[in-house]
């Protein structure tokens, strides 16, 4: 490839689209859905970019073989395609088209990075971090901070319904103490 051919890919890949974190949650399904019908009236493709990080077990990368580089890019590419295949079927019209990367590197980096240049970012509120309570997830967080495009964060049903379900067990366990 001549140094005139990255730099138009490279061009092409960074105009007007819309970019959408995948990592297989409910949070996800429902950014990549919004990102899907978005793109569709914008007339813009979207790029489905799934951050993924090497096993705990990788300390020296000069010692990483790099066909298990390409082993664990190609598994995460697969995956995200997969679940963007399955959320294109669950659209009512036409999707726009979409692309897949798998980016290795924590998923706020690797999302701000890959959104520049974008028309949109747009990310799940949470995804499968281990403070279900908070409204906000340390990714979106960060995009909604630090991405130099807008910023769409979307709530799935399910963290919803997880919030209220919260809610109201917290009003449970202090409506006692109210009544003294």
């Amino acid at each position: 490839m001549t140094e005139f051919t990255e730099k138009a890919t490279e061009e092409r890949d960074r105009g007007p689209r819309v970019v959408v974190g995948v990592d297989g949650s409910s949070g996800a399904r429902a950014a990549l859905r919004f990102a899907l019908e978005d793109a569709a009236r914008r007339g813009v493709p979207v790029d489905a970019v799934a951050a993924y990080r090497p096993p705990d077990v990788w300390m020296d990368f000069y010692a990483v073989d790099d066909l298990e580089v390409d082993r664990q890019r190609a598994a995460a590419v697969e995956k995200a395609e997969a679940f963007v295949a399955d959320v294109r079927r669950e659209l009512p019209g036409p999707a726009p088209e979409s692309r897949v990367r798998a980016v290795m590197g924590a998923a706020a980096e690797t999302l701000i990075r890959e959104s520049a240049g974008a028309d949109l970012l747009v990310v799940g509120s949470r995804g499968h971090g281990g403070f279900s309570s908070m409204l906000l997830g340390s990714v979106s967080m960060q995009c909604a901070l630090h991405a130099t495009c807008p910023v769409t964060v979307v709530h799935s049903p399910e963290a919803s319904r997880h919030r209220l379900r919260l809610r109201r067990e917290h009003a449970a366990r202090t409506a006692p103490a109210a009544a003294d």
